[in-house]
């Protein structure tokens, strides 16, 4: 149990009700005192971090919360970074923010402080795709990136990313120097006062070189691409100002929208979760899918970087494919368009994460192209991609939980490109007389059939984490000796950087990866159970990996069935069923 020290939190919660915080601040901390609010202690007994995917977390006044304090603390310790490393010309940073409740207001603040220092600010003058964000740090040479958004998170929260200078998320040495400069500002050393000459506002200009280049790298040759019809959700996020304009200048015209989730909407009227990789979330647009014979339904979550994908089963239902089918047949299909354009040379790689699907590896050795794996996080990707530039060419990448990027002109994942590829994969194949889910079934026939689970239990607040802890202690003290009677043969521990050989023993260092709440187990037949706490939301998640052998495709529906089956067992078997 995490013990927390109830005086330190009120003398915490105490300095908040003086200057340099406003009075309507004060006020409010004044209140949770006196009422003994039980918020009091989520609130201020800590400080917001930075995870994954930078810092997020529940919108509202305290250390721990998304305000105008904790946004000003990060991004004044950010500018006095800029400025201790850029000193031979004025610092440039672009800021764009999602949909969400208080987005576009702290976005300006961030421009504020940015400004307040001396630093010019290309500031976005409309929310738009955390992506094109990605793309503008690099087409407007900027030293840095912030984009106000929480992805799919709930309406209650907010988040703020960084990028670096080649358009990826922060990764070290860079983060911990940023966190140490943050950790450096006091609040009364925020400035406010921002400069609205050195804000820039960018819009149309940015807009129509992002689709162009998105274009350029998700589609190949000339020919008709009219011959079939999209449905497209954006889940009342920012795709729905970039997506159809992209797909029209593609030349995707039979393009059709579900309406009623169109509207922009912090509060995601018409889900429950605005998080493309839950079902739920696709109950409108299945429905219209079936109404309008559509060939393909694309989804984008509130920030527009994860896309899920909706084909046409074997039996011609509309079937939502997990992240890494949709990563698996992007990877083949990207692989085959080089080598047909001759751009396979022998010195490419395409690159995936530990938690996705060891298919990849596969689809990357049977086409001679380099696979490389990082940890989850595609700021990770993204080093990885600068880590070999010079020396291996990026074709493409992703990851299981709905991401996948194109190309390395934009260093985040990106649902703009991968929506125009999806497209352009089904539009391809149905030219051949064939499908986006045949040519899925063509590799698992040329490599294995693999199915994929995630089980993801949220555990909120200050008990949660505490049990999410206990959950990760105890599987690295108390190891499964066996999965569904398959017995363990490999457990690899990222915590400690080791691999050990349960068979003979034997321990080997990981080297190529930093370490990380990450545990895998790998059984003699190929199953796999990964598990890891979320960097960015109160979640442990679970990722579960089967695998059979096929020889033809009238087997698939079987092995569905038998896949289904095994990963229930073992969610029952390891007690994750919540």
């Amino acid at each position: 149990m995490i013990q927390i020290d109830k005086q330190k939190v009120l003398e915490r919660a105490r300095e908040w009700t003086k200057a340099p915080f406003d009075e309507k601040t004060r006020e409010e901390v004044r209140k949770m005192i006196e009422n003994d609010d039980p918020v009091l202690i989520e609130s201020f007994y800590k400080d917001l971090e930075f995870g994954t995917g930078g810092m997020r977390g529940i919108m509202g006044t305290g250390t721990n919360r998304m305000n105008k304090y904790t946004i000003g603390k990060n991004t004044q310790g950010l500018a006095n970074w800029l400025l201790e490393h850029i000193t031979d010309r004025t610092p440039s940073v672009a800021v764009n923010y999602d949909v969400r409740h208080n987005s576009k207001e702290f976005a300006r603040l961030v421009a504020d402080v940015l400004t307040a220092n001396g630093i010019k600010v290309y500031l976005f003058s409309e929310f738009r795709p955390t992506p094109e964000l990605s793309f503008a740090v690099r087409h407007l040479k900027a030293d840095a990136g912030i984009v106000l958004t929480a992805s799919h998170n709930p309406p209650e929260y907010n988040g703020y990313k960084v990028y670096g200078s080649d358009g990826a998320q922060v990764v070290p040495p860079q983060d911990r120097e940023i966190v140490e400069a943050i950790n450096r500002v006091r609040f009364e050393d925020i400035r406010f006062d921002g400069r609205e000459e050195l804000i820039v506002p960018v819009g149309e200009e940015l807009d129509r070189a992002f689709i162009r280049a998105a274009v350029d790298h998700a589609t190949f040759g000339e020919r008709d691409r009219s011959n079939i019809r999209i449905l497209f959700t954006s889940l009342h996020g920012t795709s729905i100002t970039i997506m159809p304009r992209a797909m029209q200048e593609a030349g995707f015209t039979d393009f059709h929208i579900v309406e009623e989730q169109a509207e922009p909407n912090g509060d995601f009227p018409t889900v429950e979760s605005p998080n493309p990789e839950e079902p739920a979330a696709f109950t409108m647009a299945l429905k219209k899918a079936d109404e309008i014979g559509a060939d393909l339904i694309l989804a984008t979550d509130p920030d527009a970087d994860r896309i899920a994908v909706a084909v046409r089963d074997y039996d011609g239902r509309m079937r939502l494919l997990n992240g890494n089918q949709t990563m698996a047949v992007m990877d083949a299909f990207l692989i085959d368009r080089w080598r047909d354009a001759g751009r396979l040379q022998g010195k490419e790689f395409i690159a995936s994460t530990i938690v996705s699907t060891d298919l990849i590896m596969e689809i990357g050795e049977a086409n001679g192209v380099a696979v490389k794996r990082s940890l989850t996080g595609f700021k990770w990707i993204a080093k990885l991609i600068r880590d070999y530039e010079g020396k291996l060419k990026f074709i493409g990448g992703g990851e299981e939980s709905f991401g996948y990027m194109v190309g390395d002109f934009v260093r985040d994942k990106d649902s703009i490109t991968s929506g125009l590829l999806a497209a352009e994969i089904a539009s391809y194949m149905k030219q051949q007389g064939r499908s986006f889910f045949d040519f899925l079934t063509d590799i698992y026939l040329q490599h294995a059939f693999s199915r994929e689970h995630l089980v993801a239990l949220v555990k909120k607040g200050l008990e949660g984490k505490a049990v999410i802890q206990s959950m990760m202690k105890n599987f690295r003290e108390n190891p499964p000796q066996s999965i569904d009677g398959e017995k363990v043969v490999r457990i690899e521990d990222y915590l400690s950087s080791e691999i050990k050989d349960v068979v003979t023993g034997q321990i080997r260092p990981i080297t190529d990866i930093p370490s990380s709440n990450v545990l895998i187990f790998y059984t003699e037949n190929n199953t796999k159970v990964a598990l890891r706490p979320s960097g960015t939301e109160p979640k442990i998640k679970f990722y579960i990996s089967v695998r059979f052998p096929i020889s033809a495709k009238e087997q698939l529906k079987g092995l569905e069935q038998q896949a289904s089956e095994k990963i229930s067992r073992i969610i029952k078997e390891l007690k994750i069923d919540g």
